[in-house]
């Protein structure tokens, strides 16, 4: 079973307009609902908003949980097929989504 990388994604509705923060994301684990018997079913990840208007973040600074395959799935948005969530190499933009992390995460 493929899981992503550690690290920094943005998600399909990223707009660069809005700043690098916008929809920016990161990869915390992989998991398994323990309830769910079939393993492709149960795979989730684990990964939290790096921008303090995501819903689970006002809530109490919580994490997003999601199916793995979903993760990993491709959308369509202007016609185009593109991954859910892409990963971020820039290592700018990494470097300042980590201080980011840090002041709203410790």
């Amino acid at each position: 079973m493929k899981t992503p990388e550690k690290g920094f994604y943005y998600h399909y509705k990223h707009d660069p307009a809005k700043g690098f923060r916008d929809y920016a994301y990161e990869f915390l684990n992989p998991g398994l609902h323990t309830e769910i018997e079939d393993l492709e079913k149960s795979a989730m990840v684990a990964y939290r908003p790096l921008y303090e208007d995501a819903k689970v973040y006002k809530l109490g600074k919580f994490w997003d949980f999601r199916p793995l395959s979903m993760f990993m799935e491709n959308v369509v948005k202007n016609e185009k097929t593109i991954p859910r969530f892409q990963k971020i190499t820039d290592p700018e933009v990494i470097s300042k989504l980590e201080k980011i992390r840090d002041d709203m995460y410790n």
